[in-house]
Formats: C-alpha cells, sequence, structure tokens
C-alpha cells in the first residue's frame, strides 16, 4: 500500500462518518441542484447541445497538434508571448523568470486549478514573492491555509460561520460577520493587491486556435481587475483547453454556467488575445500564454482519451456518492472526485494514485450529469484494468482476488461449503473492512440454487 493510498484512506474514515461535514456539504449541493434544474430550461434541446459540444471536443483532441500550432500562430501574431512547458518545474521556471524581470514583490491572481496542481503559491513564496487569491472562495481558502476542496467552489464545505471564523482569526475581524461584510472586507484588502501588483495570473476556461484567445469565466469580476491593473498578464493554462473556433463557444459557455453553477452564463466572460494595443486603454503591457502538459499528453491513451473533454465544470463532483461522504481534501489530489479518479492517475503516477479509480461505485451517475457526457465511471474501470495489466496490485491482492472469482464463478465450490462455514470465511476475511463499521454477514440456510432444484423436485 502506498503512502497516498495510507493517507486517502485515514482522511476517508474520518470525513465519511463527520456528520456536521456532511451536512454542509449536502446542503451546498442541493443549492447548486436545484440551480442545474433552471438553468437547462434555457436549453431548447439539451441532448442536442451536449452532443454538439462532446464532437467539437472529439475534433480538437483528433488534431490537437495542429490546433495547438494554430494558437501560437495567432497568438504571437497578436503581441502575445507564448512558452511551452512540459512539465510543472518548466511552467514554474517561466513565471519565475518573468517575475524577476519585472522585478516583481506580488503577483494577484485569479482562480486556476492549473496553478494549484503546480503548487505555484508556495514556490513563489520560497522565492520571496507574495501570491495572493483574489476569487472569494480562493481567498478564504488561502487565508485558512488549506488547497481548494471543489474544482468550482473551493470554500464548498464551510458554512458562512466557519468562514466568519477564519475571517476573526486571520484578520482581526469582528466575530459573526454576515457574508455581506465578510465580502466588504475581502474587497477591501484586495482592491488595494491589484493596484500595487506588478504582475498578474490567471488560468483559462477555453484557447481559441483560430483567433489566438484565452477565455476566462467568472462571477467575482476579479479576473478582470488582476489582467487591468498589473503590467504584465500571465495565463498558464492545459493543453486540452483548446477550441477550434471563437464560433464554439455559443455551445461551451451556457453548457460550462449551467452545469457548473446553475447560471444561465457566467457574469464576466473575457477573451484575451494579447497584451494592450495601440488605441486601447485598458489592459496589461505584456501578455503571455504557458501552455503546460504536466502529464497530459498521457491521457491521449484511447482507454482515457475522453477525459480531455473536461471542462471542468464540476457537476460530476456534486452528483458522485463518494465525493459527498469524503469530500474533496480526502483525495489528496488537485483533481477530486470522478473526474480527478480519471485523470490523476496519469497525471501524478498511476502506481501511487490507482486507488482513486477504486472509489466509486461505478453507479455512472457522474457520468450521466457531464455536460460532455463523458463515459467518466467507464474510464474509472479502465484504470483499474490498466492497473492490473501493469502488476500494481501486488502478489497478495492478486492471489486473493483470484481465489475469490474462481470460488465465486464454481457453483460446486460455493454448494460444498455449509452456510455456517461461509459465514466464519467470509467474516473474518472482511472484519478490518467491511466488518469494521457494519454487521456480520449470514448467508441462508439454503442458496437459491440449492431451493430451485428442491422445488424442481417437487
Amino acid at each position: 500500500m502506498t503512502d497516498q493510498q495510507t493517507t486517502f484512506l485515514a482522511k476517508s474514515e474520518i470525513k465519511a462518518h463527520d456528520l456536521e461535514h456532511k451536512r454542509k456539504l449536502s446542503f451546498n449541493i442541493q443549492k447548486y441542484n436545484d440551480s442545474v434544474v433552471k438553468g437547462k430550461q434555457q436549453f431548447a434541446n439539451l441532448h442536442l447541445a451536449r452532443e454538439k459540444a462532446k464532437n467539437i471536443k472529439w475534433k480538437t483532441i483528433e488534431n490537437l497538434d495542429n490546433y495547438l500550432e494554430q494558437f501560437e500562430k495567432n497568438f504571437t501574431a497578436n503581441g502575445g508571448k507564448l512558452i511551452w512547458a512540459e512539465t510543472a518545474e518548466e511552467a514554474l521556471q517561466a513565471i519565475l523568470q518573468i517575475c524577476r524581470e519585472k522585478n516583481t514583490k506580488q503577483v494577484v491572481k485569479a482562480k486556476s486549478m492549473v496553478t494549484e496542481e503546480i503548487h505555484l503559491n508556495s514556490f513563489l513564496a520560497q522565492h520571496g514573492i507574495d501570491s495572493v487569491e483574489t476569487d472569494l472562495g480562493e481567498y478564504i481558502q488561502q487565508l485558512d491555509g488549506e488547497a481548494p476542496y471543489h474544482i468550482v467552489t473551493p470554500a464548498m464545505h464551510k458554512s458562512k460561520e466557519d468562514v466568519a471564523k477564519v475571517f476573526h482569526d486571520k484578520l482581526g475581524t469582528e466575530p459573526n460577520l454576515t457574508p455581506p461584510e465578510i465580502t466588504k472586507i475581502a474587497r477591501r484588502n484586495l482592491r488595494k493587491k491589484y493596484i500595487t501588483a506588478e504582475v498578474g495570473i490567471t488560468g483559462g476556461n477555453f484557447l481559441l486556435a483560430d483567433v489566438g484567445g484565452v477565455c476566462v469565466s467568472e462571477n467575482e469580476g476579479n479576473a478582470r481587475l488582476s489582467t487591468t491593473f498589473p503590467q504584465t498578464h500571465i495565463a498558464i493554462v492545459g493543453i486540452e483547453k483548446l477550441l477550434p473556433s471563437i464560433n464554439d463557444l455559443n455551445a461551451f459557455w451556457p453548457l460550462l454556467a449551467t452545469y457548473g453553477t446553475g447560471q444561465n452564463v457566467t457574469v464576466y466572460n473575457t477573451i484575451f488575445t494579447g497584451p494592450r494595443k495601440a488605441n486601447e486603454t485598458d489592459g496589461p503591457e505584456e501578455m503571455y500564454v504557458i501552455l503546460l502538459d504536466n502529464g497530459r499528453t498521457n491521457l491521449l491513451r484511447k482507454e482515457v482519451r475522453e477525459s480531455m473533454y473536461c471542462i471542468r465544470c464540476g457537476s460530476c463532483l456534486n452528483a458522485c456518492p463518494v465525493y459527498k461522504n469524503i469530500g474533496g481534501h480526502a483525495y489528496g489530489a488537485t483533481y477530486s472526485g470522478p473526474i480527478g479518479s480519471v485523470i490523476t492517475p496519469h497525471l501524478n503516477g498511476m502506481k501511487e494514485y490507482k486507488h482513486l479509480s477504486y472509489a466509486s461505485s461505478l453507479c455512472g451517475n457522474c457520468t450521466e450529469v457531464c455536460p460532455l457526457k463523458i463515459n467518466i465511471h467507464e474510464m474509472l474501470l479502465e484504470n483499474r484494468t490498466i492497473a492490473t495489466n501493469e502488476g500494481l496490485n501486488g502478489f497478495s491482492e492478486n492471489i486473493t482476488w483470484r481465489l475469490w472469482r474462481d470460488a465465486m464463478m464454481s457453483r460446486r465450490i460455493l454448494n460444498s461449503a455449509s452456510h455456517g462455514i461461509k459465514n466464519k470465511v467470509v467474516n473474518k476475511l472482511f472484519k478490518d473492512t467491511w466488518g469494521q463499521h457494519r454487521g456480520e454477514i449470514h448467508f441462508a440456510d439454503r442458496s437459491f440454487n440449492k431451493m430451485w432444484k428442491d422445488r424442481q423436485k417437487k
């Protein structure tokens, strides 16, 4: 058992029995579900919209190399500077070099899961650069010293009382502040940062090959402020975020908004095509795009290629019974929930993270709610197959399941043992797993097979 798996099981054990944690999570997810029902009403034919979006992503990923080159050509033609980063370390060093050239002491950062993936904040802190999260949820998590809990809503596991306590403990505010009061304090603190920061850093929801554009969707306006005041804008984006054309946004923006937060469209949708032009009054003097691989090309293997269609709406997390019981931090990875369990073993190593693909009931609800109809639960099963075929499960686990399979598939073996022997064997085998929080298993005196034969004789 790897260290990652041991930690995952330990954290899951705690959260699965934390009733207050589950209450908060259930409350927030129910609010999300109610909003999504309303958001879906904007589609005349939701099935067709989802199919169209999936086909666009299929076309993109099948021709990813060509679209990446097209994006580079058009973005640089607009005055932007593009950097290819094969690893997280290359991306971090590129950002550090830019910051040093600008003599940067402080950066403002809009919400970005990619920067969480490469641990940008801690890296910059090691080099004397203060990186401030400007999304309210991310700002709360940064103050509390925690990683994001959810792809879309970073502080989903916190109640308004929890947030008020964080502000009281970290900022010295009055206890028991209301949400509007908390928001005002965050706004007041962050507005100063926008003005003084030399560099603004964002992610990107989509990349547009035909115009060389970076799309950023947000609800608070913090990304626009992070890219307007600083002299330099750095957008770091995974290579899978490409779309062929700006015209494809009419399919993706409504789906992302509806499945992400239940809105018809996100409040602020911005397309950045490069630095400020001569006739423009706003925007940075320089703009960089860092195209990050960091294991993403591993996802091009046919078994899990569909995972590259993901638009990071977070709907599969909200639908997953496992996520709703153990929460986001138990996964020990940047991307949690079903889609995180698919991609993390390929991004960070199958040996260390194969256990995440087993953290699923394979109920298929994640696939059902995915706006692009990605076969998430089937890819979780594919990951299990890959781990088995690569011999990563260990001798004892393999031999145990082989014996179990042989017994379960042999009616002769099953009928040869009495129900008393079955009870003893099974309850002893699963005493520390199944039996830890459940009563013992008791087999019937007669199997269905035996009852059927007796019935036929009569």
